[in-house]
């Protein structure tokens, strides 16, 4: 293929993102007309390391992290979003590497972005952890935003196998709102720094929305 076509297919390709809806709002049955892509997801987590980067002044390469962060879903183009609750984390690697290896292969000089994509993925440089937070501390914030415009009756969860999770259930018990579930939830699970631990704190704390 001539690299024209090389350009086109990449880019059609990862216009499915746009319109792949986050499969975590669907399983909790968010109602709101419109519901995040997985291609807004992909911006909001590159806006984010902006912001955070800027204010807390990390020592990384930001030029890298915004890479990272504009690849890091692409094995999704191919084989969907797929949640914690429905495959294992081993899994899920596993055809999710072999889907960003098959889309990549067929590009020029792509080796450079799957060794990055791989970087992100095992989490073993300061650019890929803190990518990895942005990733996570974004879902949390968007939670938060549609829990604060009433978007989750956590009654209707009927078929939601991530509503019956034990640790959901016990974070549901001592924060007694979705939204703040959620939020602790990625505090116990990921490993945030202090920085990030205190933007999650302020948006359990605080109205987000009105900052619309």
């Amino acid at each position: 293929m001539s690299k024209e076509e090389n350009v086109i297919k990449f880019y059609v390709l990862c216009n499915r993102l746009k319109n792949l809806i986050r499969t975590g709002w669907k399983d909790w049955n968010v109602q709101r007309e419109r519901l995040e892509s997985v291609a807004e997801h992909v911006y909001s987590t590159q806006m984010l390391a902006l912001a955070i980067y800027k204010e807390y002044q990390y020592d990384i390469d930001i030029k890298k992290v915004l890479m990272m962060l504009a690849i890091h879903e692409i094995g999704e183009t191919v084989i969907g979003d797929l949640t914690q609750f429905q495959i294992s984390k081993e899994e899920k690697e596993k055809i999710e590497h072999a889907a960003v290896h098959n889309i990549l292969s067929g590009l020029l000089n792509s080796s450079d972005i799957e060794s990055l994509y791989l970087e992100f993925d095992e989490r073993k440089t300061k650019e890929a952890l803190f990518s990895y937070h942005c990733d996570k501390l974004e879902c949390d914030l968007q939670a938060k935003l549609y829990g604060e415009d009433g978007c989750v009756d956590l009654t209707k969860q009927e078929d939601n196998k991530s509503f019956y999770d034990a640790n959901v259930q016990r974070l549901l018990e001592k924060e007694k709102t979705w939204e703040k579930m959620w939020l602790s939830f990625g505090q116990e699970k990921y490993g945030y720094d202090e920085n990030f631990l205190a933007i999650s704190n302020f948006a359990k704390d605080n109205e987000i929305e009105r900052y619309r």
